[in-house]
């Protein structure tokens, strides 16, 4: 159940599609076959106030958090921090070549403790695969 959260300095609206960028990295949090696709949710939030470094106006950062269910063994969550990282460097690599730029990923477990779901997309999902795959093999036979 990966809560994929990306902050980003508004200065950044110019220089990258968002929405594209979130994209990419949900699947890239899928691509890792760590996360179920139901679970999975990508957000952006763009930070209209922030100081960073030095305090000039160019600077511009993304800070990702992958928020996930507790359990998952260090190996397991380092190997998909570097693939979701990996993503998020190739997304930006135009705008880091030419603008200061900071990146940042972390996951973070989410304590069971006060967590609380309540979700019918797995199901949803499943099906909505099923009927695609379904309608993919009546077009293709003869």
């Amino acid at each position: 159940m990966p809560h994929v959260i990306i902050e980003y300095s508004a200065n950044l609206d110019g220089d990258l599609a968002m929405p594209a960028l979130a994209a990419s990295l949900h699947r890239a949090a899928l691509e890792t076959g760590v996360f179920p696709i139901g679970g999975c949710r990508t957000r952006l939030a763009r930070r209209e106030h922030y100081v960073i470094g030095d305090g000039h106006p160019d600077n511009r950062f993304i800070h990702v958090q992958a928020r996930i269910g507790a359990g998952r063994p260090a190996d397991v969550r380092q190997r998909a921090a570097e693939q979701i990282f990996a993503a998020l460097k190739r997304e930006t690599a135009a705008v880091f070549a030419s603008r200061p730029l900071g990146l940042t990923l972390e996951i973070v477990e989410i304590d069971p403790v006060g967590a609380l779901k309540h979700n019918n997309l797995h199901e949803i999902i499943a099906g909505r695969q099923k009927a695609a795959a379904t309608n993919t093999a009546a077009t293709v036979q003869p």
